[in-house]
């Protein structure tokens, strides 16, 4: 039974008449200094400009556009994003800190663009949430003409601000967790399921911004034969089941599966949809948007997300944690039987935009060296509750990825060379990688240098073996939750791993980095730098928001050995390897995790690999922290950075009576029986 978050009512239409109604006079008024009133104009002609979305939306006529009518709409309410259009816009910071003054510039910037989310409240027919934003932006207004000097219309912009996320963190928070975990929410499934895919109009009822990769890729995928659609949707379920066989866990006590996929795929998402009802498991879809998964498009202006993403800052505090982390933990309560049946994501992801890296800039908002500690701790707290309802030894996940149009000329290629990639034998793979994980196994250590430029020289220290004929250090990774094909992994002692890892460009969570370097002490890293800035102290606070994510270290996590050598060469047989993701990236080479391990909240789960041992390293010193203190043993984060196969020099195992034992020397395999993974890279 289909279900909604929302019901119109006279109040709600009442409010959003009236609020819809001053907005539309803001540009008649002349209260404000020049430059002020300037702001509020240009505000209130974007809500002008979404307005007729959100009045189509509510007398259910938007579905009735054609498809120019579609594209001027997506023309015009997304055009704020425009480069030239950003850069001069009070949506940008350093415009609107420029115009407008240190004390107002930064807040009423943000203010602009939390203003931004009524673009999905109108598609969605969303009254309420419209109405929510707009009487936010009249009481800033109110808030400017009571007062004279900034320092006070900046008290009032930041109080304003402060009550509306606090009031309405019931609203937002309780529906975005509810639309996770209960498939009866299912507006944006029913698009995808119901609509005439072959038509473009049905992506533009998201709320999204469509831009030439989406209409490229539906495109593409309705070029393809039926059966080779249906295929790629089997590999990315069947990789999600397997994840539960893999690790022991029971799917039939699971009744959902959050799908998460970029628009423009929809043909293989309606195939991947059936096939999980199929197995049993309902599917919900909810809107990602341009800043997360789920439901997600490209973003049109990276620079302008990533001058807003540390917005919060102008709020944050610990009573506003406190009430949000109180919204999460009651809704969990309230829905536990549906968070107990959740099992887990199964994601899509897309790779090919351009790389981006980010300009810094003195007019974004800065979080506090007390704010940061109230991050760490808010994230801390969200995990613990979320598993508490959605317990992380019985859930699992699954990821795969592929190409979308803006990669280049060689797209169709690149894409089919990806599905292959993605569909590699996993028999094969698995016996391959039983040859390195037999040798790694009699290690005590292992040390792994560079070569070149790249001056990576680290030791890793392996748990104790006290059963070999039963136990094992490293995980057989085939194709299962991270799709495709191709390493062999573990999670290091810390005590006893050591050395600098480095490479000369990298890039993480869609973030380029050059040099990027970190040295561990004992499994934690101790000092990290990279080239990006001119300044060392950039450097480091780009590493630190955005590696560390504000912790002041991170435990290693992960030590692997990628062995997809046919991924590697696609990245470099196209020129495409800086915008490979890390899925596919990790698998091309040896990679080090920073963060949680790989079996964070499920370390007490037995896990065996196909030749029946059991993996035993799934703990390190933080994870065992949880029986005491489980607020320390998480770091809610794991990111993967990879040495390509041409910046490495050896990896060799030295074991306990003082052997070496060769797994690579100078970037090629020399264990007997991974011979063929040689064969590509020297081809």
């Amino acid at each position: 039974m289909s279900k909604t978050f929302y019901q119109q009512t006279d109040d709600i239409l009442e409010r959003f008449q009236l609020a819809t109604e001053r907005i539309s006079t803001i540009k008649e008024d002349h209260d404000l200094p020049e430059k002020l009133q300037a702001y509020f104009n240009q505000v209130a002609d974007f809500f002008m400009t979404v307005l007729p979305i959100m009045n189509k939306a509510a007398d259910g006529t938007l579905f009735d556009r054609t498809i120019t009518e579609c594209e001027k709409d997506n023309d015009a309410v997304f055009a704020i994003y425009g480069e030239d259009t950003y850069k001069n816009s009070f949506l940008c910071p350093t415009y609107a800190v420029a115009e407008l003054g240190q004390e107002l510039g930064g807040p009423l910037s943000a203010i602009f663009y939390e203003m931004t989310n009524i673009i999905e409240a109108a598609f969605a027919g969303r009254l309420d949430k419209f109405t929510i934003y707009a009487e936010l932006f009249l009481q800033v207004y109110g808030e400017c003409q009571m007062e004279e000097e900034d320092k006070y219309r900046k008290e009032g912009i930041l109080d304003a601000m402060y009550s509306a996320k606090h009031d309405y963190s019931q609203l937002f928070m309780s529906e975005s967790i509810i639309s996770m975990i209960d498939a009866d929410y299912d507006y944006y499934r029913n698009i995808i399921m119901k609509d005439d895919l072959s038509d473009d109009r049905y992506m533009y009822k998201y709320g999204m911004y469509i831009g030439p990769n989406e209409r490229k890729i539906a495109a593409h995928l309705r070029s393809l034969p039926h059966e080779d659609v249906v295929a790629m949707a089997r590999t990315y379920v069947e990789g999600y089941i397997k994840g539960f066989e893999v690790t022991g866990k029971d799917i039939t006590i699971k009744d959902t599966v959050g799908v998460h996929a970029p628009v423009g795929f929809e043909l293989m998402t309606r195939e991947a949809i059936r096939l999980f009802d199929e197995a049993g498991l309902a599917s919900t879809v909810r809107f990602g948007g341009m800043t997360s998964r789920n439901l997600y498009s490209s973003v049109p202006n990276k620079q302008c997300e990533y001058d807003h993403k540390d917005d919060r800052a102008y709020y944050w505090d610990k009573g506003m944690a406190d009430r949000m982390l109180e919204v999460l933990k009651n809704t969990f309560e309230k829905n536990k039987e549906l968070a107990a049946v959740f099992g887990g994501p199964a994601v899509i992801e897309t790779f090919g935009e351009k790389p981006f890296e980010p300009v810094n800039h003195d007019a974004n908002a800065k979080y506090s060296d007390k704010q940061n500690e109230l991050n760490v701790y808010f994230a801390s707290q969200n995990g613990q509750i979320t598993n508490e309802y959605i317990h992380g030894e019985e859930r699992s996940f699954t990821i795969i990825a592929y190409p979308i149009p803006e990669i280049g000329k060689d797209f169709n290629e690149i894409f089919n060379e990806t599905v292959a990639v993605n569909t590699m034998d996993y028999e094969l793979y698995k016996n391959i990688q039983q040859h390195i994980i037999d040798v790694l196994d009699q290690g005590e250590t292992v040390h792994i240098t560079g070569r070149g430029d790249n001056h990576t020289d680290i030791t890793v220290k392996l748990h104790h073996l006290d059963n070999p004929a039963k136990q094992t250090n490293f995980e057989n990774c085939v194709a299962d939750v991270n799709i495709p094909v191709g390493e062999v992994f573990t999670s290091p002692e810390l005590e006893g791993t050591n050395g600098v890892l480095h490479v000369t460009q990298v890039y993480l969570n869609e973030l380029g980095y050059r040099n990027l370097e970190l040295k561990f002490e004992e499994g934690k890293i101790v000092s990290y730098t990279c080239s990006n800035f001119d300044s060392e102290e950039e450097n480091k606070k780009y590493i630190y928001d955005n590696v560390l994510f504000k912790h002041d270290t991170l435990p290693m996590g992960e030590f692997a050995i990628g062995t997809n050598t046919r991924a590697f060469v696609m990245g470099q047989k196209y020129g495409i390897a800086d915008k490979l993701p890390i899925l596919i990236a990790e698998k091309t080479g040896p990679h080090f995790a920073v963060g949680d391990t790989c079996y964070s909240h499920a370390e007490d789960v037995p896990m065996y690999n196909p030749d029946g041992k059991e993996c035993i390293a799934r703990d390190n010193s933080c994870s065992l922290l949880r029986n005491e203190d489980i607020s320390k043993a998480y770091f809610n984060c794991h990111t993967d950075i990879t040495i390509p196969y041409y910046e490495l020099g050896d990896i060799t195992v030295h074991t306990a009576d003082g052997r070496t034992l060769d797994v690579i020397r100078q970037g090629r395999f020399v264990i007997p029986g991974t011979e063929e993974l040689n064969k590509v890279l020297d081809s």
